[in-house]
């Protein structure tokens, strides 16, 4: 298992960066992803502000349908830790379980559907293009 870098163990560099995730996330809270990463302070500064980029940045999609995206990335890519910490965040910003629902349902069958379009090796449509 990783080492988690705890702030009181952290470097200056570290701190910073987790000083930053606080204020914007208007939080005390640190979680293991950012204390895992904190093993290597440059992949955790790039990664925290890539992220804080895409997530909370400017754009023309919503908040919730930016962490929805994430959620369905994050069933197919298999990754538990961010289907749950990004379900707890969409959570906040008014998922329920019915649109949950509806979203896994979405995702299963978009993987289905691309399987069998992979394996058939399906061309595409002059009028997709």
């Amino acid at each position: 298992m990783t080492n988690l870098i705890e702030y009181a163990a952290a470097s200056d560099e570290v701190r910073a960066v987790y000083d930053d995730i606080r204020t914007t996330r208007q939080t005390e809270y640190i979680n293991n992803f950012w204390k895992a990463l904190a093993n290597h302070p440059p992949t955790l500064r790039r990664t925290w502000e890539t992220l804080k980029e895409v997530m909370g940045g400017e754009g023309d999609i919503d908040p919730l349908t930016r962490e929805l995206i994430y959620i369905a990335v994050s069933v197919t890519n298999g990754c538990e830790y961010c289907i749950a910490s990004h379900t707890a965040a969409a959570r906040a910003k008014g998922l329920t379980e019915k649109v949950r629902g509806e979203l896994l349902a979405i995702v299963a069958t978009a993987n289905s559907t691309n399987r069998l379009a992979n394996g058939y090796q399906v061309p595409i449509d002059e009028q997709f293009r």
